[in-house]
């Protein structure tokens, strides 16, 4: 009888503690439902074309893939001495094409080109006959090496100098040296950079032309990827006059070239598809053709992009101590509406007090894989609400420019309009 009884409390209780948490989901359900959910600009953009839940993703993906190696093929220099970065570029690449390589027929046969054409061991392979060439005229080192290096052996005794110095020489005759001594790594700098543009624009050719059999399968691939994308795009009947993104080269089919940016040596292409002869262009969507009129209009010069989020940030009292940088490209419309809202004040002149620990080992990088020299730190007010950090790069030797946000504490509690970025 005692047993019967034992069972049936368990039973009562199992049954109690089933209905505890129905309870809790129906009430997390409730909460949840009440809270709007963000959606990013890809996100809205197949909304409106009706198309599947991460479908402009993968295209976002496999575009990053063919600018990429489209940008190695024409400045391999650029990847010299950054074994860090390539590893991460190249580990990148093989998981996005990892990912859609089961998917489709078109995606498997791509995989395939990439293994076929033994596209990493090239990539790899050109790196090293770039570093060769480069070591052969003096240059050994990456240029934010040689000026930590540089920095080292010229400020120390540079400091012993003037501390010896001061002793001796009258404060007004020692002030110049001072204001020379705190010039010189911009000097140094200015000198390394005007060195590695004349060592790239005198080698590039030769270097092309040495190595153009391997170039021209790294062309081929991206036309591979590119065809892959414009097909698929097709398939899906989305209207390509709505993809639109930068090359550095204009060798490649069914491309039409609507700008182009020529900046230190190099040029950007801002392109699209063509439709294939014959097929009339599909219609854009009213609720977006607003939007790419105003667009279209806007194409006097090529869009900055660029924006990189910082994540897992530790910070506090508006110093950063670690972060973790996140490209966010694909955002790059929703982060502009959100500054347009923001008033902003200069943060400081020297950024190093916000960014102490700021190195190869933690620091912004541009797409070309060079550090990213920060120019200027600005405190975005965001409707007297949300205060956060822009970080403004200088434009690289690439042409580029990028730009990062950043929570000013790892404490803020960020408003949900905003959770889409910062999250």
């Amino acid at each position: 009888m005692d047993k019967e009884e034992e069972n049936e409390n368990e039973v009562t209780d199992s049954s109690e503690e089933e209905e505890e948490k129905t309870l809790i989901e129906k009430l997390k359900n409730k909460i949840s439902s009440k809270k709007p959910k963000k959606s990013s600009q890809t996100q809205i953009l197949q909304e409106k074309l009706n198309l599947e839940p991460g479908t402009l993703e993968n295209i976002e993906k496999k575009l990053f893939v063919a600018r990429f190696i489209d940008y190695f093929s024409e400045e391999t220099f650029d990847f010299i001495y950054r074994d860090k970065e390539m590893k991460k570029y190249l580990e990148q690449i093989n998981q996005i094409l990892g990912n859609v390589s089961d998917k489709t027929q078109e995606d498997i046969l791509l995989n395939q080109s990439f293994e076929n054409k033994q596209i990493n061991f090239i990539l790899e392979q050109l790196k090293e006959k770039a570093e060769e060439s480069a070591s052969e005229k003096g240059i050994n080192k990456s240029i934010d090496k040689r000026m930590r290096n540089l920095s080292i052996y010229i400020s120390i005794p540079m400091l012993v100098l003037i501390f010896g110095l001061s002793f001796f020489i009258d404060y007004f005759i020692l002030f110049p040296i001072l204001c020379v001594f705190c010039m010189a790594p911009n000097i140094i700098k200015s000198y390394l950079v005007k060195k590695w543009q004349t060592f790239k624009e005198e080698n590039k050719m030769e270097f092309y032309t040495n190595n153009r059999e391997d170039i021209m399968i790294l062309k081929g691939f991206v036309e591979d990827i590119l065809e892959n994308v414009r097909s698929k795009l097709l398939e899906l009947k989305i209207p390509l006059q709505l993809i639109k993104f930068v090359l550095h080269s204009r060798d490649y089919e069914n491309l039409e070239v609507i700008n182009q940016k020529a900046q230190k040596g190099t040029t950007q292409f801002f392109v699209q598809f063509v439709y294939p002869e014959g097929v009339e262009p599909f219609p854009i969507p009213e609720s977006l053709a607003q939007k790419y009129e105003s667009n279209e209009q806007a194409l006097e010069e090529i869009p900055e992009k660029n924006f990189i989020v910082f994540k897992n940030v530790k910070a506090k009292d508006g110093i950063i101590d670690s972060f973790v940088p996140t490209l966010k490209d694909n955002l790059a419309d929703e982060i502009n509406d959100i500054l347009n809202k923001c008033e902003f004040t200069k943060a400081t002149d020297d950024e190093s007090i916000i960014l102490p620990n700021y190195s190869p080992e933690m620091a912004i990088y541009c797409m070309c894989g060079e550090i990213v020299e920060i120019d200027n730190v600005q405190v975005c007010n965001w409707k007297n609400e949300f205060k956060f950090y822009l970080f403004e790069g200088k434009e690289c030797d690439c042409g580029e420019k990028v730009y990062a946000l950043s929570l000013m504490d790892e404490e803020q509690e960020i408003p949900e309009e905003l959770e889409n970025i910062f999250t």
